[in-house]
């Protein structure tokens, strides 16, 4: 999988194998919460194409990402059917909001600064797939390696469109925000997320 190695370039650490572990304990919960994050992400960049209207290549970029991300969340969606498991609701993980709490106010800041978290958010997804297909069963590692093939670029899109945006060099912003988010992933979690910290181990 060498397309990944832009990715895996782009992070600070690997996922941790306690969350791998954790999360092979309860796939239902773990299918549930992608399908959140893909609908999130969605639901992320369609905000963004209405706030940034302005901005061609955000919009011709970002609605593609739109479509990806909502055919992704139906395939999900299929999954948790097939396989009999309710869709119910789940709380999100601090993941998401830890990241997104240290993004400037004013423009262009505040645009670079989303972009640059959602670069990492889409990393780590692609990271994840690619760390927990191998343990999975031939349907889901299936779907999961057919995921990190699309989603690998999709980092790309977002880290693109910082670097246009901004008014100069964005590498101090990218490597404080590489710091926050390895901070994020290493920190344990006492429940499995799709973007959770390591869980404990099994007594």
């Amino acid at each position: 999988m060498d397309f990944l190695q832009p990715v895996r370039d782009f992070l600070a650490c690997p996922t941790p194998q306690r969350w791998v572990e954790g999360a092979l304990r309860d796939i239902p919960l773990l299918l549930q919460d992608h399908a959140n994050c893909e609908k999130k992400a969605a639901g992320t960049a369609m905000n963004l194409l209405f706030r940034y209207n302005d901005k061609p290549e955000l919009q011709i970029l970002l609605a593609q990402l739109v479509r990806e991300e909502m055919l992704h969340y139906e395939q999900v969606l299929e999954i948790m059917r097939a396989r009999g498991i309710p869709y119910r609701n789940v709380s999100a993980a601090r993941y998401a909001n830890g990241l997104r709490e240290h993004v400037r106010h004013g423009e262009p800041e505040r645009l670079v600064d989303i972009m640059i978290v959602g670069a990492f958010v889409e990393a780590r997804s692609c990271e994840r797939f690619a760390a927990i297909a191998p343990h999975l069963d031939e349907e889901l590692a299936r779907f999961y390696t057919f995921l990190l093939r699309s989603e690998a670029r999709h980092f790309e899109y977002y880290l693109g469109l910082a670097e246009k945006y901004a008014n100069g060099p964005i590498a101090e912003r990218v490597a404080f925000f590489r710091a926050k988010e390895r901070e994020l992933i290493e920190a344990p979690d006492s429940e499995v997320r799709f973007h959770s910290g390591p869980l404990p181990a099994l007594s």
